[in-house]
């Protein structure tokens, strides 16, 4: 039986009014969701906000959106990668949202633009994450953070970019990870759970939606058995940071997210999970209607990387 949160309720009898994406052109959706007003919120107030270049190849860059909060810091460096089926979203659709994690958890917050599909399919999303890790761990120290303590995150897709790139940096040797926060992530692009039938239509996030955003991401039908596209069927998933999973009750994501939480726990990886009652996918970026949502879930990940915080005073 669904249980359906009276502001979910709200916001998909709003969402019905919307034409369905998957019978339009992805610039058409993105021009439509530009020209889209965006409703008043109470933004965070923090010490500053700052856009920055980085270089992900030879001749091409992305931008980023850092927020430095109040205090004396050094910071721990949070890298945050937007929703969107890697197709929709940039760091503008996710800013409310990063403030607040900035200014609850003490974080400066690295919310990163990496390019996206179909005119640039898979693994370029993968790079660009990547890239922006390595590029805050370079350039940490300038702007006051540690990065002794480098945390990735993300809603959505931007959760299955998080946690692959943890899986790239213990591969290539790079940063060490000391968290990850997967916020109802994409974990396994067959789309075959049993979430997946329960809320394919009328859950904010459909399954004809769903295979829209996979066909213009990836290659091939190849690349759906990709680790780096399905983290989930990975081979090896030992020897990455501590993890928070959190799903929202009403989501076709929702039984892959808890599965990977699973899987991470049979390789001896420390996973927190939580599935946040009567939600819908997407509500994280909504603070607009579900402010009190998004507060619950800033609120588990501030005590899940205070957890880190307090072990390694009491090392001390």
């Amino acid at each position: 039986m669904v249980k359906l949160d009276p502001q979910a309720e709200k916001f998909l009898n709003a969402l019905k009014k919307m034409p369905p994406i998957h019978e339009l052109e992805p610039k058409i959706v993105r021009e439509m969701l530009s020209k889209s007003p965006r409703p008043l919120v109470n933004l965070e107030a923090l010490s500053k906000v700052e856009d920055f270049i980085i270089q992900v190849s030879n001749d091409e860059v992305i931008n980023c959106r850092v927020y430095t909060p109040d205090g004396q810091g050094p910071f721990p460096i949070f890298i945050y990668y937007h929703g969107g089926g890697w197709v929709l979203g940039d760091i503008e659709s996710t800013d409310a949202s990063c403030r607040l994690i900035a200014n609850r958890t003490k974080s400066i917050v690295v919310s990163v633009n990496y390019r996206l599909a179909p005119e640039y399919k898979f693994p370029t999303a993968v790079e660009d994450a990547y890239s922006a890790l390595v590029w805050a761990y370079k350039n940490g120290i300038s702007f006051n953070g540690d990065v002794s303590r480098l945390i990735v995150g993300g809603d959505s897709v931007g959760g299955n970019l998080a946690t692959v790139v943890t899986m790239i940096a213990r591969d290539r040797m790079g940063p060490s990870i000391t968290g990850q926060v997967l916020i109802y992530p994409s974990t396994n692009l067959e789309f075959n759970t049993e979430s997946h039938q329960l809320f394919a239509k009328g859950f904010g996030l459909d399954r004809e939606q769903l295979i829209w955003f996979r066909t213009h991401y990836l290659r091939n039908e190849e690349d759906k058995k990709d680790e780096f596209a399905s983290p989930l069927i990975a081979k090896d998933l030992s020897g990455l940071p501590k993890a928070l999973i959190i799903t929202a009750e009403n989501d076709v994501l929702r039984d892959e997210g808890e599965a990977y939480a699973s899987r991470l726990k049979e390789f001896g990886v420390q996973v927190e999970y939580a599935c946040e009652p009567g939600m819908i996918h997407g509500y994280f970026v909504h603070m607009a209607i579900f402010s009190n949502n998004i507060e619950s879930t800033v609120s588990k990940i501030d005590k899940f990387l205070r957890s880190d915080c307090d072990k390694r005073l009491q090392s001390v």
